[in-house]
């Protein structure tokens, strides 16, 4: 999907909820992410390569990798749930391509089925050059579970 052209950003509504649900994520703040773009049903997460988020041979972590996958994609289908609702991960499966190198990741969610209960999202990572190269690193796929959202 790498050529595709991104969909419509999501409304001021959606960008809010996203932004301020990823506000309170305490591991994406940890490992330097940031969202990059929100849109009806797409989702990118952009993670900087450096030293904290590495394995031993300076590749970025495939923890790291994964987790910025599994955000990116609930993030995308929490785009397209209702302001009641919240998504929780119920399994997602990843293939790690290449070793994940490049000046920062950039992972993609994008919603392939809605569903009342069930959403079902393809997981992209891409590793990006300083010059713009990028290389596939990681493709997966998660299935994701609509639940009520807190009462706060």
């Amino acid at each position: 999907m790498e050529g595709q052209t991104q969909q419509e950003q999501a409304s001021p509504t959606v960008l809010e909820r996203v932004r301020d649900s990823f506000d309170h994520q305490g591991l994406m703040t940890h490992l330097g992410a940031r969202l990059a773009h929100i849109g009806c049903g797409r989702v990118h997460i952009v993670l900087p390569a450096r030293p904290e988020v590495t394995q031993q041979h300076g590749y970025v972590h495939a923890g790291a990798t994964s987790a910025i996958a599994d955000s990116a994609g609930g993030y995308a289908a929490l785009t397209l749930a209702d302001e009641d609702s919240e998504v929780l991960t119920v399994e997602y499966k990843i293939n790690l391509l290449a070793p994940a190198v490049g000046d920062h990741l950039e992972a993609i969610g994008i919603v392939l089925k809605p569903g009342r209960t069930l959403t079902v999202c393809q997981l992209e990572v891409y590793g990006v050059r300083a010059d713009g190269e990028r290389k596939l690193v990681a493709h997966g796929q998660q299935t994701l579970i609509r639940v009520k959202r807190p009462v706060e």
